[in-house]
């Protein structure tokens, strides 16, 4: 039997060992999941309320006990990792109160007697989930999919199986019935046979393009709907006439928070040339004062990167930056799986920091003159999963944003998730949508019933 070791990036010590399920015992749960989709379907959206606002009430309860096994596993900080906890309590909040809602039956005037839409679950779903927000990237997955009348089964990063077990441990301490939600604790290499396996209807993703291109691909053989979210390398677009001091306080919370290691950080700023030197030395200024140190103190806004091959895949990427002309003004340097808070200036298009997602602490900035400069430079990516622009301008900055080739424009704030707004981007950045009423209906069957009497 095969096992996976889980190691603490900071300490480098080892937290548990987890013995890998079978390939029986994966078919088994399958079977189970499948088995239990007839009966959960039938429940109503009362008893699912219910049983979401449990879960949102266990997440609250016991936050600090499950955003413990996200900085250990990972290296989060805790304060961040209990705000993430928080969040997923909000998620299924969110979903409790507007399932219902966004899928009642959508009536039809056509010339039937009686013609409508219907939203009815699909079964068995298979999320395939990332480390870098290892609750919150579920969540906002299993809340609707529960509430849809589906059920999930979740194959996670395996530097965070403790993470998984833990999601399954919630919707049982809730009172969900058996195998409304379960982990498979098991390998990459083993995701293909349960995409395959006729009782799961569909997958979602969330990770790099590689892993969306596979199973995209094993999905569209056997005819399954998929969801993307992939990666990003969203610009901070910064126009001559912002409030200075606030849009460095959001560049900064939206490179850097989750020491960078997220699909929405702002990973590219992009500023008008005649206010780059002052904002850039006061950016500076500001990142220097960001707290490193152990992910368990309270204190602590820049952690340990995830894995330590992590924060050398980064290391590359500055130094060949700076090889091709990029100048390091702050950080750069590397301890095992932690890296400085890094700023890097005269950054062109054909620089690794540039063209390609820097996954941790490291902000390139780079200048244009116009405007039309600032949308090209924000808009040559193979990524498109979001932007911000800092301008006192609102009427000007929502004219444009319809130029930006993104699934989302943030004005005068960083791109983030919300239950109530779609998510998801374009390009090599995925399909498809998560959160509000456009992610609920992502795994349900829209089914049209026409009546003549």
């Amino acid at each position: 039997m095969s096992t996976t070791i889980s190691t603490n990036p900071y300490s480098g010590k080892e937290i548990k060992t987890y013995k890998n399920h079978t390939k029986n015992e994966v078919e088994e749960i399958i079977k189970k999941a499948d088995r239990r989709f007839y009966q959960w379907r039938e429940t109503s959206y009362t008893e699912r309320k219910k049983l979401m606002l449990a879960a949102a009430a266990e997440l609250k309860e016991n936050k600090e006990e499950y955003a413990e096994m996200m900085t250990l596993e990972m290296g989060k900080p805790i304060s961040q990792a209990i705000a993430e906890i928080e969040k997923c309590a909000w998620v299924c909040e969110y979903y409790a109160e507007n399932a219902q809602s966004q899928l009642q039956n959508e009536i039809k005037k056509t010339d039937a007697d009686k013609s409508y839409v219907s939203y009815e679950p699909l079964g068995v779903v298979l999320a395939v989930m990332p480390w870098n927000y290892p609750y919150w990237q579920v969540f906002r997955f299993a809340a609707p999919a529960l509430m849809a009348g589906n059920i999930g089964i979740l194959k996670h990063a395996s530097n965070v199986f403790g993470c998984a077990l833990n999601i399954e441990k919630v919707f049982k301490r809730a009172g969900f019935p058996e195998n409304c939600f379960t982990t498979l604790l098991i390998d990459s290499d083993a995701v293909e046979g349960v995409i395959e396996n006729e009782k799961v209807k569909a997958v979602t993703l969330t990770g790099s393009g590689p892993a969306g291109a596979s199973v995209a691909s094993i999905a569209g053989k056997n005819i399954k709907k998929t969801v993307l979210e992939l990666g990003g390398n969203n610009g901070l677009v910064v126009f001559k006439d912002c409030d200075m001091d606030k849009t460095i306080e959001t560049c900064v919370m939206a490179r850097y928070q989750n020491t960078g290691q997220s699909c929405i950080a702002g990973k590219r700023l992009i500023i008008d040339e005649s206010l780059a030197e002052e904002f850039t030395e006061k950016l500076v200024q500001k990142v220097r004062e960001l707290k490193s140190g152990n992910p368990m103190d309270e204190e602590t806004f820049i952690g340990t990167l995830a894995r330590e091959d992590l924060a050398e895949d980064l290391e590359k990427q500055v130094n060949d930056s700076i090889e091709a002309g990029a100048k390091l003004v702050l950080g750069g340097k590397r301890q095992y799986a932690y890296f400085e808070p890094t700023i890097l200036t005269e950054v062109t298009e054909k620089m690794a920091v540039f063209n390609q997602e820097t996954f941790g602490p490291v902000l390139s900035v780079t200048t244009f003159k116009t405007v039309e400069e600032a949308i090209d430079l924000s808009n040559n990516s193979k990524f498109g999963l979001g932007v911000s622009l800092f301008t006192k301008n609102i009427e000007e900055a929502e004219k444009l944003a319809f130029q930006f080739d993104e699934g989302a424009v943030f004005i005068n704030e960083l791109v983030k998730s919300d239950p109530r707004l779609p998510f998801g981007g374009v390009k090599m950045s995925g399909y498809g949508r998560e959160l509000s009423e456009h992610g609920i209906r992502e795994f349900v069957n829209r089914k049209t019933v026409y009546i003549n009497k």
